[in-house]
């Protein structure tokens, strides 16, 4: 149990107190920070799971996760007006129940998320995929279960503030930038800790039981302490004072909130921006992901620490030139992702990242300013500031993903975001000061740093260029989920997906459905393509004359159909043929449709963020009930992007899921292709195989050879069979993929200490 400490001096001991109370109110916050990262990491990755890996469904998760953060924030500050002005143990008993009901969510939110994907699953027509409706049901569901548990996070900002009102009050002014760099610090730890640690460690749900044990520790200490601050009659319990009204920069009070709308909606929209903008040098794999965001919280830590420091000797109207420097930093992204700055590539992808910690550190700098004008630690006036600024931060996000890079690309989306920026600049420092508006003592004056920050933000837009334009000969699509590129020439086309290379004309993808179709015993009658990529499977499974589905996430892929295919309109109208737009797994659950050969493609590397929900034990469970009973099941694994523990754990999730799988290494050594079935896979020979193609299907085999007919085109994979034992040997440690075991996307501490969980 915490122990007081005990002075011989009243005004002694009162100072031991305040900062008894500040330091575990800070503690408090680190940890909370931390687990609220993992709660909204692992959340989303668990809806992905349940409900599709599509952009509007994960827009759908962060919107209720930070609807609940607003929601819970505003309450709780109304909460401490009307019940808690003048009691700090009764708010700190309250904050010891919030943290009691957030550890519970770890428990309840993963079953609360399978519940929903099972109700939808038997709504039928009313929850039919790939309609307007099952988005809105989904997040419905999703709201249900994530906004409750999210508004007691919300609530622990206000509620702590209530606490140091109480207890600390001559530093209480700022108490919200004190809690806010404590809950980014955690937030930074927590994205290291998860990325790097926890989740390979542990899985998803073990990850979740770590966070909600740690608020079960909080929840104990905070509820231990608020008895022996009451059980203390020394600690004075001041009554509430109006919270000063103080203006910024001469504007009406009322622009304190418009500012802190608006920096939560850039402030995230340009996290959107960036994402898209720095994979073509980072990866598209969790660790990159986790370094944009560790480096946008590190940014945001030092620029609120840099406030708290300043806020001693600086008044909030001396912020006015910050503003410029914000909005010129806003621009500073476009020019490291510059293709044609001499940088390299992913080598240097780090480097070009820094380019974002110039705004981090400049909003968090801000941030908290304008909060702590707004409230002077007034838990209510914070709870509602603190609200505004959650709101804009759930419209940035999708006004630059559903709006702004569709429409005008990542470098059109930041100067549009960079606008309402600049737009307070100007308000700030070209309106002629007032007896409240401070003003620096020396350097530039601020409308020189305005005027100086505007130019050079137009300079830089101008002579900087989007990814796409480094390749000369190409056709570029932008939608929600990404930029795709096609570019090249002849037998030297390429598709890249928001920067990364995705595949090329290879005779390979075309093995991917003619294998399987010819191994059937009989004539199929359908087939199921799972990842558009330049469409050469579907464009293969439709020469056998049969109908034929494909699924692509991303609607932008199937639209350059024609770009490497000159047939593609002709084939797209055939009334065989069926395009659909969804995540491949979802659009299973969602379907009763079954089909003699389904062929999955993942999208490479195979470390690829999300990718293991198509390689995972879950998902094969899933693919079995839309087989056929004799049906075959292909997929496609990259081996020469992998490890050896990646191969065996595609290899072992299989095995655990099929009764009968066939492996056959690809003659270039790029990669293996695994077929399974419910039921007997025969040897057949390669004369056999050819004998069974339609003539339609023999032309498009041969088509970009390597060999001149079909049977040699067998013979150089059935030559090439791999024994499952022996691919299992190469690392007989690895466990299978499953989705909680997602060993293909977290993989550090396997390479580094060559071991397993």
């Amino acid at each position: 149990m915490p122990v007081l400490p005990k002075q011989s001096e009243s005004s002694t001991r009162e100072g031991d107190i305040q900062k008894f109370y500040l330091r575990w109110c800070f503690a408090f916050f680190v940890v909370s920070g931390f687990c609220g990262l993992l709660y909204e990491v692992v959340w989303v990755r668990l809806a992905m799971a349940s409900f599709g890996v599509t952009t509007a469904l994960c827009s759908i998760v962060i919107s209720m996760f930070m609807a609940g953060l607003g929601l819970g924030s505003w309450g709780a500050g109304v909460l401490t007006r009307r019940v808690l002005a003048a009691d700090g143990p009764r708010a700190l008993r309250f904050y010891s129940l919030a943290e009691l009901l957030i550890g519970i969510s770890s428990l309840a939110v993963p079953l609360q998320l399978k519940l929903g994907r099972l109700l939808l699953q038997h709504m039928g027509s009313l929850g039919a995929w790939q309609t307007s409706r099952y988005y809105v049901l989904a997040g419905i569901w999703v709201a249900i279960t994530l906004v409750p548990w999210c508004t007691c996070m919300g609530s622990t900002f206000p509620l702590l503030m209530a606490v140091i009102r109480q207890t600390a009050r001559p530093t209480s002014e700022r108490s919200f930038s004190y809690l806010y760099v404590a809950n980014v610090l955690g937030a930074l730890l927590g994205t290291i800790v998860s990325a790097f640690i926890l989740i390979e460690l542990l899985g998803f749900q073990g990850t979740l039981y770590v966070a909600g044990s740690l608020n079960a520790i909080l929840a104990l200490l905070a509820f231990t302490i608020s008895f022996s601050e009451s059980s203390s009659p020394s600690i004075e319990k001041p009554l509430l004072a109006q919270a000063t009204r103080l203006k910024l920069y001469g504007l009406p009070r009322s622009a304190i909130l418009f500012f802190l709308f608006t920096t939560g909606l850039v402030s995230m929209g340009m996290e959107v921006v960036w994402i898209r903008q720095f994979t073509p040098y980072l990866g598209n794999v969790v660790y990159a992901f986790a370094g944009i965001l560790a480096v946008y919280l590190l940014a945001t830590v030092l620029g609120s620490q840099d406030y708290r420091s300043e806020a001693h000797t600086h008044q909030p109207g001396e912020s006015a030139s910050a503003w410029s420097l914000l909005a010129l930093f806003a621009v500073i992204p476009v020019v490291a992702a510059d293709p044609f700055l001499p940088l390299g590539g992913m080598q240097t992808g780090g480097l070009r990242l820094l380019a974002i910690a110039f705004f981090c550190a400049s909003a968090g700098y801000l941030t908290p300013l304008l909060v702590d004008s707004w409230s002077s630690g007034d838990p209510d006036r914070a709870g509602t500031a603190y609200a505004v600024n959650i709101a804009g931060s759930i419209v940035g996000p999708l006004i630059a993903g559903f709006w702004l890079l569709p429409w005008l690309g990542a470098r059109g989306a930041i100067v549009v975001l960079s606008i309402p920026l600049f737009a307070i600049a100007a308000l700030a420092v070209l309106r002629k000061p007032s007896s409240q508006t401070a003003q620096p003592k020396s350097g530039l004056s601020p409308r020189l740093q305005f005027g100086i920050a505007a130019i050079a933000a137009i300079l830089l837009f101008a002579i900087t260029h989007d990814y796409e334009t480094r390749y000369a000969v190409r056709e570029v699509r932008r939608d929600y989920s990404a930029t795709v590129v096609a570019t090249g020439k002849g037998f030297g086309r390429k598709l890249l997906v928001n920067g990364v290379d995705m595949t090329n004309l290879n005779p390979i993808t075309k093995y991917l459905a003619h294998l399987p179709l010819a191994s059937m015993s009989r004539p199929p009658k359908n087939g199921l393509v799972i990842c558009f990529g330049m469409g050469t499977s579907f464009r293969s499974m439709l020469s056998w004359g049969i109908p034929t589905t494909a699924v692509d996430l991303i609607p932008s892929v199937p639209e350059l159909f024609g770009y490497y295919h000159a047939d593609a309109p002709k084939l797209v109208s055939s009334p065989l043929a069926r395009i659909v737009i969804d995540d491949g797994r979802r659009f299973l659950d969602g379907s009763t449709q079954t089909y003699d050969v389904i062929v999955v493609d993942p999208p490479p590397p195979p470390q690829a963020a999300g990718s293991s929900l198509l390689y995972s034990r879950e998902f094969y469970e899933v693919v079995k009930k839309h087989l056929s009973r004799d049906g075959i099941f292909q997929t496609w694994y990259p081996e020469n992007q992998g490890d050896a523990a990646t191969t065996v754990s595609v290899t072992k999730a299989l095995m655990q899921s099929f009764p009968y799988i066939r492996a056959f290494r690809s003659y270039d050594r790029a990669g293996i292709l695994f077929m399974a079935s419910m039921e007997p896979l025969p040897v057949i020979s390669s004369s056999v195989l050819a004998a069974r193609l339609p003539s339609a299907a023999v032309s498009d085999f041969v088509e970009w050879g390597p060999q001149a007919n079909p049977q040699q085109q067998f013979d150089l994979f059935l030559t090439r069979e791999l024994p499952l034992q022996d691919l299992v040997a190469e690392d007989p440690q690895a466990p299978a993929i499953q989705d909680d075991q997602p060993i293909n996307e977290y993989y550090l501490l396997r390479n580094w200490l060559h071991s397993y969980r």
